[in-house]
């Protein structure tokens, strides 16, 4: 399994609007068509976390194949009023929003 953590500003009162933003989109089929497992939204002191864990390495691939789809589109143009990009001075994407893995342990 693979995971992706994208780190932005939110305030603490847009967490039902963004959740609800995102239940829509996931009973769409794009999760699956993006290889996502697992979808999980964390909020901490004005920060948004944003956990995606996919089937295989291959989920940035089918993120940036994604990205063109319609639905795909909406949902980055209505999270704008909500999510606000970490550092501005450096965003362009959300792959400027990754963070980095530095440690892992599972149990076995």
């Amino acid at each position: 399994m693979h995971s992706t953590l994208i780190v932005a500003r939110m305030s603490a009162h847009s967490a039902d609007d963004v959740a609800e933003l995102f239940t829509a989109f996931d009973e769409t089929e794009m999760p699956h068509r993006m290889g996502t497992r697992r979808r999980q939204l964390f909020s901490y002191r004005g920060l948004y976390f944003h956990l995606q864990d996919f089937d295989a390495e291959d989920g940035g691939e089918r993120i940036e194949g994604a990205k063109s789809d319609p639905r795909f589109v909406r949902i980055s143009e209505d999270l704008k009023p909500y999510i606000e990009a970490y550092d501005p001075a450096t965003w362009r994407s959300p792959a400027d929003a990754m963070a980095k893995r530095f440690y892992e342990w599972s149990a076995r």
